[in-house]
């Protein structure tokens, strides 16, 4: 769609106006607010002109101006400029991060929350799914007499845990034995080719060891099932009553379907990168009103997992573009580190 670069600023200016006071803006605001010079006049009918190709709206007979879902679709696309974190911003999200960098689940868990407070909408963040991963290394710890837990660890990132339960006490050199046998025999695997049928073949392979490796290799096989799905974590679906441009029952529609997590997770790891995806852009009914930014994080060098915003259409777009980009560099460069460290 062409446009002059007249109404390219207006239209800029009408969207940079909504976002940040929640009012439309009016010919004479405009005239103030422009960098050149031109009558109120010819602004209304630039916004009349702009209105007429559908990227305005007027909510009101007697009301200025607002983006239309399209509108802001040209705005995001070809008008918006980002603005980037200030050092001391950067030094907040990092300070915030690190506390949890340990972690795997803690580190993506205070994401979401951080997300959440930063915007006040709602805020996902996916754990890395086993699919396409490697296993990287199982390690056996001792945690009490007669139990012991398996950790998973996949190329992804993902970190899956299982107590198991023996009928004899457990040594360091039986659980010696059963971190050498499992990953001579499963370090390397795809995650997927850990399956019952492999469990069993394993087993079988082992002779009388078979009876004495039976509770771990059911806690690796119950671990790799679970590494294989997606897990996400929610934050601020509260947040999301206390937007004015959800009226009614709108709020609820949004929270709604962000309870149903295989949708979800469908929606905002549909495509690598950054995307914002404007109202029905989004494909779902419950969505017509809102807006999704979702930006993918890399482990690794590839693509592991993704944090996401939801929330009406008038969100603050170049602020928050920015900010997630950071956060998803920060996270994956730090699972990428714990991820070293630990194999």
């Amino acid at each position: 769609m062409e446009l002059s670069s007249r109404q390219q600023k207006i239209l800029a200016a009408v969207a940079e106006h909504y976002i940040s006071t929640g009012e439309p803006a009016g010919s004479k605001m405009l005239c103030d607010s422009l960098d050149f010079t031109v009558s109120p006049a010819t602004v209304r009918n630039e916004m009349s002109e702009l209105a007429e190709r559908g990227l305005l709206l007027q909510p009101h007979t007697s009301a200025g101006r607002i983006p239309s879902q399209k509108g802001y679709r040209v705005y995001v696309d070809r008008l918006m400029k980002r603005r980037p974190l200030s050092p001391e911003e950067r030094r907040t999200i990092d300070s915030l991060l690190l506390s949890n960098a340990y972690d795997p689940q803690k580190l993506l868990e205070g994401v979401s929350r951080l997300l959440a407070g930063m915007t006040r909408f709602a805020a996902v963040s996916t754990f890395p799914g086993g699919q396409g991963a490697a296993v990287r290394a199982v390690q056996f710890v001792q945690t009490s007499r007669r139990t012991a837990m398996a950790i998973l660890i996949t190329s992804a990132g993902t970190m899956k845990t299982r107590v198991f339960r023996c009928d004899y006490d457990v040594t360091p050199d039986i659980l010696r034995v059963f971190f050498r046998t499992v990953n001579e025999r499963l370090a390397g695997r795809s995650v997927e080719e850990i399956t019952p049928a492999l469990i069993q073949s394993l087993a079988a392979s082992l002779g009388e060891m078979a009876i004495l490796m039976s509770p771990a290799l059911m806690a690796v096989l119950d671990a790799a099932q679970e590494a294989l799905e997606t897990d996400v974590c929610l934050n601020g679906q509260m947040n999301l009553l206390f937007c004015p441009e959800f009226e009614g029952s709108g709020a609820r529609r949004v929270i709604d379907f962000l309870s149903r997590e295989e949708e979800l997770t469908r929606l905002i790891l549909q495509s690598a990168g950054t995307k914002v995806l404007i109202g029905r852009e989004t494909k779902r009914s419950e969505l017509a009103e809102s807006s999704v930014v979702a930006c993918r994080y890399a482990i690794s060098g590839r693509d592991a997992g993704a944090i996401a915003v939801i929330g009406p259409t008038r969100m603050n777009y170049a602020k928050l573009v920015s900010g997630m980009e950071y956060l998803a560099n920060a996270v994956g460069r730090m699972l990428t580190e714990l991820l070293d460290q630990q194999s």
